[in-house]
């Protein structure tokens, strides 16, 4: 379960859990109003919300790093794209 603290004003929501499925996470005011804001809007709880998008950013991060990872090992066996070749791409795919 997450803990999610308002460190500006220094209220703390704890929840109970073991410490090996907790996380403490401090979060803006601001951000704790929109998460509030969104969990009231949607029927969901910000405990919910907060686990959806550290799955989203997850995600998305793990797909990032693996795209490095391929270019990087694609870079040590010598196979480069000229500049001219990827800025060529990239009109090709805006174009769609």
């Amino acid at each position: 379960m997450l803990r999610i603290f308002r460190a500006s004003i220094g209220i703390d929501f704890r929840y109970r859990c073991s410490y090996s499925r907790c996380m403490e996470v401090q979060l803006s005011v601001e951000q704790e109003a929109e998460l509030s804001r969104i969990a009231d809007e949607t029927g969901r709880s910000p405990d919910e919300l907060a686990r959806e998008a550290v799955d989203r950013y997850l995600t998305e991060e793990g797909r990032l790093l693996s795209a490095v990872r391929t270019g990087r090992d694609a870079a040590a066996r010598g196979e480069f794209v000229e500049i001219s070749e990827v800025w060529a791409r990239v009109e090709r795919a805006l174009k769609r």
